[in-house]
């Protein structure tokens, strides 16, 4: 059965963009555009890709992929990658993306069925990670800590969830950042 695991990088302080949704602040790290050997062996187990539309729009400008399609594979590759939006978006021409709608648990069945036995990358945002919380989805939360702060933007992941379902497994130095892994057990109640 394939993991769902939330990665991810976040400020000491606890948000993953500013309050436009930017990472500036994280390009602004040494080593924070990533690609260490680490991640690219979390890629290779990776089968699908799931993202909320923030995520999806920010990589849309940050990129210009619409006019640049053929960038998307130096982010993602060929994975299917599930964005889930209440909006119409526009499609990176070439890119498998399957725009969704709705409860995480609706689409899991398809997500599973993308996913062909390998696992899937919760990309973003905090609130969409929580979601598969509630649901009882999310296996693992690997978060790489930088060595910055902002006064406000978006958490990191806005649950509530206590230490009755996070359990540390494991802990190393990335460079200038901290990355912390937590194994996650049970549904919201």
């Amino acid at each position: 059965m394939p993991r769902v695991i939330f990665y991810t990088a976040t400020t000491l302080n606890g948000f993953l963009a500013d309050d436009a949704d930017s990472l500036d602040w994280l390009f602004a790290v040494p080593g924070g555009e990533g690609g260490d050997g680490a991640f690219q062996e979390f890629l290779s187990g990776i089968g699908v890709l799931v993202q909320g539309s923030s995520t999806y729009e920010w990589v849309l400008r940050q990129e210009d992929l619409i006019a640049h399609p053929e960038k998307w594979p130096a982010y993602y590759g060929a994975r299917p990658t599930f964005v889930f939006t209440g909006r119409e978006l526009p499609s990176v021409p070439g890119a498998d993306i399957r725009f969704v709608r709705g409860d995480v648990s609706a689409v899991w069945p398809r997500i599973l069925e993308a996913a062909a036995d390998r696992d899937v990358w919760v990309v973003g945002g905090g609130d969409l990670a929580g979601q598969f919380a509630d649901a009882g989805l999310l296996d693992e939360i690997l978060v790489s800590v930088a060595p910055a702060t902002l006064t406000s933007g978006k958490p990191l992941l806005p649950r509530d969830l206590g230490a009755d379902r996070l359990t540390l497994t494991g802990v190393r130095q990335a460079g200038a950042f901290a990355e912390l892994t937590y194994a996650v057990t049970g549904e919201q109640s």
